[in-house]
């Protein structure tokens, strides 16, 4: 079985801003709590992803690459908004971190993540690292489709949102 072992933190600085960027366009068949079917674009490329019920940081992923025609035609089948992003893509002391700045309802948030071995993996912090938030589902972006971050108040831990 395929495993994701990921952690999830905000991102405060800029930084990181001179990795180059991808654009993504992300929606969901299914976002059930205990199996996720994402369609995603990734620039030129297209992918099918089922991903299992979280435990901590860990969780089961099984992703596939489809036609581009094909992924923009289930992204027409998704159940609410697509997601946009910009990922940024960067090495920092031997490990590989992904940065997405969202756009659309989702601007402002900027969340990176990084893939492990293990959960208790140790890893050096980058100075643009802000708060973790693994295992807040807020920050899925299964999540971000149905409740973009544009619609967070400060209780819901939108930094400077009203």
């Amino acid at each position: 079985m395929a495993l994701e072992i990921e952690r999830k933190f905000l991102v405060t600085g800029d930084a990181w801003r001179a990795a180059p960027g991808t654009s993504f366009s992300q929606g969901y068949l299914n976002r059930d709590p205990a199996r996720t079917v994402r369609v995603r674009i990734a620039g030129d490329r297209g992918f099918l992803t089922v991903k299992g019920r979280s435990s901590g940081a860990t969780r089961a992923e099984f992703e596939y690459p489809v036609p581009r025609e094909d992924a923009e035609a289930l992204l027409a089948l998704c159940d609410g908004p697509v997601v946009r992003k910009t990922r940024h893509v960067l090495t920092h002391a031997g490990h590989v971190w992904e940065i997405d700045a969202f756009l659309g309802d989702n601007a402002g948030l900027v969340v990176a993540e990084i893939e492990l071995a293990s959960e208790d993996e140790p890893f050096a912090r980058p100075d643009w690292l802000g708060a973790e938030v693994t295992g807040d589902a807020r920050y899925y972006n299964s999540s971000l489709a149905m409740r973009p971050f544009c619609t967070w108040t400060t209780d819901d831990g939108a930094a400077g949102a009203d």
